[in-house]
């Protein structure tokens, strides 16, 4: 294939009767519901299921093996090749199928709120409710910005198309594919939502390193002196509980670049996790579910439509999609200057790594590729006892190229701006999970608070760790018995040994880097 006759058609596809192109949200809730697609809920979002698939893809998620990529990749598990030849069939066949529809939705706009290196997209789908979380994760145009609008990227979603392995090639009914020659995301198989997301998330993954840009996967907010603090952490370290702070504005809460103009949001949304939501516990979260606001996956009354954010019988991944205007303390439009602090968030269910640490850049860089926490015992079938996790620079799913390119990024970003790192376990103190305790958010947040403000880069430190890194030995707030975890086991020598089973467990998993300078390994990493 290619671009020519790519781009013919998608013109035809385009310019079709039945396309809606930039309908507003009123429009799109009433598409969504008068098709069956979604149900209106009681404080006005709409609620959608997605069927069998609840959760992305991975395994069904291919980058096409072309020239203008090959050799730039980190081809493996996470980024499977396909041939050109299967793209360029499955794509013909999408597109012919979607011309069947009586309806498809067309969204225009952006990735990327610095508009110096924003991408430009457009998003078809072949469902309303679909082109509606669109229009709230991504990044709305203007009404002047429209009439110049030219995409840079196009997604073809087509969640009804199911493949055919025997004859598309593919492992499944489901893929995601993506052409960088192409410039086209191509969905099928699966109405997940967070597909579309998630794919433009790893293009930018892609694109920004070319322009010297650091994509990340946190979240980010800044304080009234105009500091920014950035927060890494998988699911369940407290990420987005400990980044929504009432003193600090949001600038987001996933996905973000770095540039040498600063920080921005790449999104213009949130996707949050909605299980067990409750307005006292998360209440920016719980007030933005509102008019416009997608569920996705969410059991609700079928009679007062009121949610059921405590029902699990869909799945566990249950969430929210709404524009980041649907929360008050926002920083609009989401950019905002060079990061002072960075929070890298872990819940250490060995109850090894301390409370809160400061980290050298080698440090950083080190844990920044491990992108370390635990799973617990009950979170996945076979899992009797904490098991440690890496998904590298806290976000492994979406990195098309290697990983080094990114973690070296980060450390000569830091040096630039002197930003201080600190490693945060949010997780077990005094013994492991089943033995010791969860370390209590007060405490976590005491320490959150004074590394923001500056409390921690002069105070005494202890840097005989497991790990080779400074522990403070007073933070305001803190019993200054919490803060070393050694001394917070009856226990010592059991200490001695499951901190050693914890560095062995990095280290192997650090083998896998074999290309990175001997100077971040053996000065980042553990020093037993």
């Amino acid at each position: 294939m290619n671009s020519v006759n790519t781009q013919t058609e998608l013109n035809e596809l385009l310019t079709g009767h039945n396309v809606h192109v930039q309908l507003s949200v009123p429009q799109l809730v009433e598409k969504a519901t008068s098709r069956g697609e979604a149900q209106l809920t009681s404080t006005g979002a709409i609620k959608a299921e997605t069927g069998k698939y609840t959760g992305r893809s991975p395994k069904d998620k291919y980058i096409v093996d072309e020239a203008i990529s090959r050799d730039k990749i980190e081809w493996g598990s996470v980024n499977q090749p396909i041939s050109s030849d299967i793209f360029s069939s499955l794509y013909k066949k999408v597109i012919e199928y979607l011309k069947s529809k009586d309806e498809l939705f067309l969204f225009k706009g952006y990735a990327g709120a610095d508009k110096t290196s924003r991408l430009s997209l457009q998003v078809i789908n072949e469902y309303a409710w679909h082109n509606l979380f669109a229009h709230q994760l991504f990044i709305r145009p203007s009404a002047e910005e429209l009439t110049t609008h030219e995409a840079d990227f196009t997604i073809v979603s087509a969640p009804t198309f199911k493949a055919d392995p025997a004859v598309d090639g593919t492992a499944s009914e489901t893929f995601i594919m993506v052409s960088m020659q192409e410039r086209i995301i191509l969905i099928g198989g699966t109405e997940y939502a967070g597909e579309m997301k998630k794919s433009i998330f790893s293009i930018m993954n892609y694109l920004l390193p070319e322009q010297g840009i650091l994509p990340m996967h946190c979240s980010a907010n800044v304080g009234e002196q105009g500091d920014v603090a950035l927060f890494f952490g998988l699911s369940g370290t407290g990420k987005t509980t400990l980044s929504a702070d009432a003193d600090r504005k949001l600038i987001g809460d996933d996905e973000h670049g770095w540039s040498d103009n600063g920080v921005f949001n790449i999104e213009g949304g949130c996707y949050a996790k909605a299980i067990n939501l409750t307005r006292e516990n998360e209440p920016q979260i719980f007030d933005a579910i509102r008019f416009g606001s997608v569920l996705e996956n969410v059991v609700i009354d079928q009679k007062t439509r009121e949610a059921d954010y405590t029902d699990i019988s869909l799945t566990e991944n249950t969430r929210a999609a709404y524009p980041l205007q649907a929360i008050d303390n926002i920083v609009d439009p989401s950019v905002a200057g060079h990061p002072k602090t960075i929070i890298f968030l872990t819940a250490d269910a060995f109850g090894v790594l301390p409370p809160i640490s400061k980290l050298t850049k080698e440090q950083a860089m080190y844990h920044f590729l491990s992108g370390f926490t635990s799973k617990l015992a009950g979170t996945e079938r076979g899992i009797t006892s904490p098991q440690a996790a890496f998904s590298t620079c806290y976000g492994s799913p979406f990195l098309p190229l290697p990983a080094t390119v990114y973690a070296e990024m980060l450390g000569k970003k830091i040096d630039e701006h002197n930003a201080q790192v600190f490693l945060v376990n949010t997780g077990w103190t005094g013994g492991e999970y089943g033995v010791g305790s969860r370390m209590k958010l007060s405490y976590t947040r005491a320490m959150v608070r004074a590394a923001l403000e500056g409390k921690l880069n002069d105070v005494p430190m202890d840097k005989g760790s497991v790990f080779g890194v400074a522990i403070p030995k007073e933070v305001p707030g803190v019993p200054a018995d919490v803060l070393n975890p050694r001394e917070a086991w009856s226990d010592k020598a059991a200490y001695d040994i499951k901190a050693k089973e914890l560095a062995d467990q990095f280290k192997e998993n650090f083998k896998k880097f074999g290309s990175v300078s001997n100077e971040i390994s053996s000065k980042g990493g553990p020093v037993i």
